[in-house]
């Protein structure tokens, strides 16, 4: 039985893969060129480039043969080639939604904040960020995947440090220094990928994920120490306890906008880099690690959800509410089971709508009251009915109440998880009960009670915020009765990469 290889399928006569990324960087340059004192303009130049780009994605969901685990819309074209470094782009049921995730929050997040100054700048980091992150999902190149691994640091660094609040220069400074030292190891670790794949089997250097997976020729010994170097990257950018700290802080200071795309989009390049490069690339490593992570996963449901209960922030409560969540996703990868694993990426992409919501509710809070503190919020549901609504959903959602949206992957990757890692799932389950108590908790505080003073005469949910946050609320309830839609395309995929997991650590290579 020979390995199963993630090969090509058949070419679409218009390929997408290239538009989403290269399309907001023509976006992002437009902008830079337009006149300042032309805001308004300048957002909607945004919003329409942001738009292209994520129908771009729509149209790639679309066009995806759903019984096929293989790349699809591949392309390859060299770039070194004496270093076997090319544009290797392709999408399989693994990152299919992360891309539409990308495509659909970004244009969302452009139309739902106003920055309030320096419009330009802004909006054209909003833009390179959108590029950076749809190139990271879609790269099968490991000297590529970096590059846009590192392209999305630059954008949100200044997102946060011009745009935030409080201590945003800290709060950016410690988020970049926290990602860059991850990524220094993980390049090392790319470098002696190739070098001990071209050394291994006696042929060309490159960096082709697909090409180094179907034939590593890496010693064990080694492959778990680059398997460390990537996972360490990974684990910063999750991120996984004890390396979580800069992300309340991060998620506190930083802009709505920013907030909606760091916890929706940036923290799943961490998890995706798990299963797309850690168990793809070093399945026997993947295993071997397995146990420690699965315990860094664990702990990370259980302190998240301690420390989420603890906060007088509301901001900050979903921001650990964010490494609570990110540890399922963990917990199914690791537990390296079909079931945990199509757990895992269906909760990457849940997570990614319903803490976005989240986080734009609680910024439109912040608009109307100019305070985040629980203790001085109250009653809010007397004077803006809609937006509890709205509210009451997305943190249903995040508890996990069947169905919405947060249920399936969550439970998909428990299931998974007591198959292969049935210690660890049983304290994981926990955290389910921990995220009712912290959030329902939360909510009875802000909007149940009564309402005095100015939360008595807050304005309720305009137009444009309500139609902004609709698209987010029916996934929530679409995806919750329907995950079928998703997992159609995800299984085959996922089916494939458990395959060759067993296939590699069976010697059949």
């Amino acid at each position: 039985m020979s390995a199963p290889v993630f090969a090509a399928a058949t070419a679409a006569p218009f390929n997408p893969l290239l538009v989403m990324i290269l399309v907001p960087l023509i976006g992002a340059a437009v902008v830079a060129l337009m006149p300042k004192a032309r805001a308004d303009l300048v957002r909607q130049v945004a919003v329409i480039f942001s738009l292209i780009s994520g129908a771009s994605s729509l149209y790639l969901l679309s066009e995806f043969v759903t019984k096929q685990g293989d790349f699809q819309f591949e392309l390859r074209h060299a770039w070194m080639k004496s270093f076997g470094i090319s544009w290797h782009f392709g999408v399989d049921g693994i990152s299919l939604f992360l891309l539409v995730l990308t495509g659909v929050l970004f244009p969302l997040a452009i139309v739902a904040v106003d920055p309030g100054h320096d419009h330009k700048p802004y909006y054209a980091w909003l833009l390179v960020l959108m590029a950076g992150s749809m190139g990271v999902f879609v790269a099968l190149d490991l000297v590529v995947f970096f590059l846009f691994f590192e392209i999305v640091l630059v954008p949100m660094y200044f997102l946060i440090g011009l745009w935030g609040h409080g201590d945003r220069i800290y709060a950016a400074t410690k988020f970049f220094l926290y990602t860059m030292f991850g990524s220094a190891l993980m390049l090392v670790g790319i470098v002696a990928t190739a070098y001990l794949h071209q050394r291994g089997t006696g042929g060309d250097w490159t960096f082709d994920v697909v090409e180094i997976a179907s034939k590593p020729g890496i010693s064990t010994g080694a492959s778990r120490w680059i398997f460390a170097s990537f996972a360490l990257a990974f684990a910063v950018k999750v991120p996984l306890f004890p390396l979580h700290t800069w992300l309340p802080d991060a998620h506190t200071e930083a802009p709505t906008a920013g907030s909606v795309i760091l916890a929706g989009v940036m923290l799943k390049l961490g998890t995706y880099g798990f299963v797309r490069f850690g168990l793809y690339l070093f399945p026997e490593a993947s295993r071997f690690f397995a146990p420690v992570l699965l315990t860094l996963g664990v702990i990370g449901i259980i302190w998240g959800a301690i420390c989420a209960t603890m906060q007088k922030d509301l901001k900050r409560l979903v921001a650990y509410s964010s490494v609570a969540h990110l540890g399922f996703i963990v917990l199914g990868t690791f537990s390296l089971t079909k079931e945990g694993i199509e757990g895992a990426v269906l909760q990457m992409v849940n997570h990614g709508i319903t803490t976005p919501a989240l986080f734009l509710l609680v910024g439109m809070i912040y608009e109307r009251r100019h305070t985040r503190n629980i203790d001085e919020l109250g009653g809010l549901q007397v004077s803006a009915p809609i937006l509890a609504g709205f509210f009451t959903l997305a943190m249903l959602a995040s508890v996990g109440l069947p169905g919405l949206n947060g249920f399936p992957g969550e439970f998909l990757a428990l299931a998974g998880a007591f198959k292969g890692a049935r210690w660890w799932a049983i304290v994981a389950a926990s955290g389910v009960i921990l995220a009712a108590l912290y959030l329902l908790w939360a909510y009875q505080r802000v909007f149940h009670g009564a309402a005095e003073g100015d939360n008595a005469t807050m304005r309720d949910l305009r137009l444009v915020e309500g139609l902004v946050l609709a698209p987010l609320c029916a996934l929530i309830i679409v995806l919750g009765v329907y995950p079928k839609v998703m997992l159609d395309r995800i299984e085959p995929s996922v089916t494939a990469l458990v395959e060759h997991m067993q296939h590699a650590e069976g010697g059949g290579r």
